[in-house]
């Protein structure tokens, strides 16, 4: 199972996460194509480890593992994995 970023992180990309997690599985970066764009980060449920360190430091608290994830927040386990079928 892996994490994901749900509904508090929409319009806020705080941006710790992206400095904690070790497989880089959390995407878009301010450096990258579409950050602006996007609405909020996502992570990659293929590449994420589980680890917990993008939890442990999200100002806000967007991340939960899936099996946490409250029950009105649950379309973003979709969410976050439809952003890296594209």
């Amino acid at each position: 199972m892996a994490f994901v970023i749900a509904e508090p992180c929409v319009n806020t990309k705080s941006g710790e996460c992206l400095q904690v997690c070790p497989v880089d599985c959390i995407h878009p970066r301010p450096d990258e194509p579409g950050y602006d764009e996007a609405p909020q980060l996502y992570i990659d449920p293929q590449t994420c480890i589980n680890c917990g360190a993008c939890a442990s430091v999200c100002p806000v608290e967007a991340i939960f593992p899936e099996e946490d994830l409250p029950e009105e927040w649950r379309k973003y386990i979709e969410i976050n994995a439809q952003y890296y079928q594209k």
